[in-house]
């Protein structure tokens, strides 16, 4: 059995002010530290704000990681890997990023985001593949808001070994898109037999609504947040994944390949 309790870190970001959004997050993660987190994630694009007049400005890069110094200087300390997404500008392109910070490494460039959200399309380039990072025997996917709106991504992290699928995400105001997140994010966990923790930013504006929830690997809520600041903590299990799997074999009885479609016309 593996465990890793995790930070899912709901906060509002200043729009445009890099150095203010690391020093925040330095001292949320340093909190989740306190509470026992081993791994904290944050929203998307939570050094910019997500602000799509930001967007087609200059990026952060990590060329010269210095702006992520205050963040890097806790992770080493406490012990706390980190979730940072961020746009960024990285091998000449510019892209929605996951950033892992881990203690004693240089920060990396772990994942893109693959599913671009229409106004982000004139700005980034998508992501060409998954990725994840394993943090005390428990396989973390990660992915980017829209990304987990295409059930394939979440399974294909799942069938690549995943136990917990980390989305950072920036959520719209509006009744009826709480209404479909919330059931959209029960069914990744439940039909892939994994833990969900999507990640909502605050404010900005765009006024967005945060909408933090954890699910475990049944579709079980662990906990939500509103619009409100916050964290929500859960303590990931291989176990339960197992347990899970076994009870709903959907992953496991899926057929990738289903051939051809035969429609006929009748009366």
């Amino acid at each position: 059995m593996s465990t890793l309790r995790t930070a899912a870190v709901q906060a509002e970001a200043r729009p445009g002010d890099v150095e203010a959004n690391v020093a925040a997050a330095a001292r949320l993660v340093a909190a989740a530290a306190d509470n026992g987190a081993r791994l904290a994630v944050f929203p998307e694009a939570f050094t910019t704000g997500y602000e799509p007049d930001l967007f087609a400005g200059p990026l952060p890069r990590l060329a010269d990681a210095t702006w992520l110094a205050p963040l890097q200087r806790v992770v080493d300390a406490r012990g706390t890997v980190v979730v940072l997404n961020t746009p960024l500008e990285h091998d000449g392109r510019r892209s929605l990023t996951d950033v892992v910070l881990a203690p004693g490494e240089a920060p990396w460039a772990a994942y893109a985001k693959q599913h671009l959200f229409p106004l982000e399309r004139d700005a980034f380039v998508a992501g060409t593949g998954g990725a994840g990072v394993v943090v005390d025997g428990v396989h973390v996917a990660l992915s980017v808001c829209y990304d987990a709106e295409f059930p394939a991504h979440a399974t294909a992290a799942a069938a690549a070994g995943a136990h917990l699928y980390v989305n950072s995400c920036a959520n719209f105001p509006g009744a009826d898109r709480a209404h479909r997140r919330s059931v959209r994010h029960a069914a990744r966990a439940l039909d892939n037999g994994m833990y969900t923790a999507f990640v909502g930013l605050v404010g900005g504006s765009l006024g967005l609504v945060g909408g933090t929830d954890v699910h475990d690997p049944f579709g079980r809520l662990v906990g939500r947040l509103g619009s409100e600041p916050g964290t929500v903590l859960c303590d990931v299990d291989t176990d339960v994944v197992d347990r899970a799997r076994a009870a709903e074999t959907m992953l496991a009885d899926r057929v990738d390949d289903l051939g051809g479609r035969d429609t006929r016309h009748v009366g």
